[in-house]
């Protein structure tokens, strides 16, 4: 493969993962027909959440599976704000 390629390539990347990142934040509400939809939100049992927790002290700093907890963690919040 030459040179010219690869850089097509990785532009080609590049390009579909910022659309892919723009079509998440284009996408509308959970409006519906005047009803709002919400996600459910799962409900975990205290000795769930404590297990959870010990499990997440054990991984390494700056563990990408810590970063998407934290992001899960917003999403559950706002769920529980939208009914």
């Amino acid at each position: 493969m030459t040179y010219k390629g690869e850089c097509s390539r990785r532009g080609r990347v590049g390009l579909a993962l910022v659309m892919i990142w723009l079509s998440g934040c284009a996408a509308g509400g959970f409006d519906s027909g005047g009803f709002r939809l919400c996600p459910p939100v799962v409900e975990y049992t205290r000795e769930e959440q404590v297990r959870a927790a010990e499990e997440l002290a054990l991984l390494p700093e700056g563990s990408a599976v810590v970063e998407m907890i934290s992001d899960y963690a917003v999403m559950r919040e706002q769920a529980r704000g939208c009914a």
